[in-house]
């Protein structure tokens, strides 16, 4: 078997540590304050262990390229350029980089310092995800996040001097107290800083979050559906295409490591709580490899200093795994394929998971009545009515 014959493949890295925890924040994200010192050279060492014991994985596999490496957590500007050129020096040692891969680091503006910028783009990152949120300042007070909209602007600048000019914005709406005027104001300055990528979604509440034991006051649907249209056209007007839900990107800017995620490509999660997903091969009758219809999911120890501790532990990192049950194959793969707005190929279902396209039916039939999927022989796409309701479309698929 040919590693084309296999899903892409990505790392994701999980950095845990940030300042101060968002009262909506429900990632696995630990704040230390502003002036802790913050145990980089062991967690460089811990993820550069924990990627060789995932890699044993893929022994018996083809050379597989790591097609996008995305950094995220937490907030993984907190570790310093000389972390990450160690780290990256690290990876390549151990794995071979496509020749255009996608290197993300999700980065607050509150974090960064004049010249880090420097030593990111030094270490190989090439893009950037600034979690900016709003520019406006009540609603930066109530997210609890740790920058104004001067620094923002300041990073972003910095960010650009340094060579970055693939970025992406995050923005969110239906914020307490947010009405239109100053949702628009939030997507016009964004655009203003010259982004080739808006991640651009509404603010819910999470489980085991502060907002969800204290749920802020938000606005009312009316008005929510009016930031969703004209934020909509703002964002189209200025060139940028929604391909995914919450993503509007340039042409050609489309984040591909999330793309991978939606269809249902393979990943590798290092670093505390990370997540992954490979797809297993096994010897035929032959001896000859093949792609199983088998995926497993992984997951690492969560809490940092638990984590660490797992470097002299001979259970190794992993704090659990589990084989996708094939039942389960294609609900899992619709919940990622139809958020994109122009779907998946057929081909794209088989290749990942094995399935044929008949397995869906009558499923698809039903849907395709009741006008949530489009008509087209090769692709599976969600109309823009079957985006709007994704939620009841993908029930249809867990029936």
């Amino acid at each position: 078997m040919s590693a084309e014959m296999l899903p892409p493949l990505s790392l994701y890295i999980h950095v845990p540590w940030c300042v101060r925890k968002c009262p909506y924040c429900d990632f696995n994200s630990h704040g230390v304050g502003r002036d802790a010192g913050l145990p980089e050279e062991e967690y460089i060492t811990a993820l550069l262990m924990d990627l060789d014991q995932d890699l044993q994985l893929l022994e018996d596999q083809p050379e597989r390229e790591l097609h996008s490496v995305f950094i995220g957590g937490g907030t993984p500007s907190l570790l310093s350029g000389k972390a990450y050129q160690r780290l990256f020096d690290g990876i390549r040692e151990r794995m071979t980089l496509s020749a255009d891969c996608e290197i993300t680091l999700e980065a607050n503006p509150g974090t960064l310092e004049q010249g880090r910028f420097t030593a990111y783009r030094a270490a190989g990152i090439n893009r950037l995800s600034l979690g900016v949120q709003t520019f406006q300042p009540e609603q930066l007070s109530v997210l609890g996040r740790i920058h104004s909209a001067e620094e923002a602007e300041r990073a972003v600048a910095s960010a650009q001097a340094a060579g970055f000019n693939n970025f992406n914005i995050d923005l969110m709406h239906g914020l307490p107290g947010q009405t239109l005027e100053t949702a628009l104001d939030d997507i016009r300055r964004a655009l203003a800083l010259g982004p080739s990528h808006l991640s651009w979604y509404q603010l819910t509440l999470e489980p085991n979050t502060e907002f969800y034991s204290r749920p802020p006051v938000l606005p009312e649907d009316d008005l929510l559906w009016d930031i969703q249209d004209h934020g909509h056209a703002e964002l189209e007007a200025a060139g940028f295409q929604r391909y995914e839900i919450s993503a509007y990107a340039l042409e050609s800017r489309r984040s591909r490591h999330n793309l991978n995620y939606w269809q249902f490509g393979d990943y590798l999660g290092i670093g505390a709580g990370a997540h992954g997903k490979l797809t297993l091969l096994e010897a035929d009758g032959n001896g000859e490899l093949v792609a199983l219809p088998r995926l497993q999911r992984r997951w690492k120890s969560r809490q940092p200093d638990a984590y660490l501790r797992r470097m002299q532990d001979p259970r190794g990192f992993l704090a659990g795994q589990q084989d996708i049950a094939r039942d389960d194959l294609a609900l899992e793969f619709m919940m990622n394929a139809l958020r994109l707005t122009d779907g998946v190929s057929l081909a794209t279902l088989q290749r990942t998971t094995g399935l044929g396209p008949e397995v869906l039916e009558p499923t698809l039939g039903q849907a395709r009545e009741r006008g949530l999927i489009r008509e087209d022989a090769s692709r599976l796409c969600a109309t823009p009515q079957g985006l709007l309701f994704l939620n009841d479309l993908l029930a249809m698929f867990d029936a």
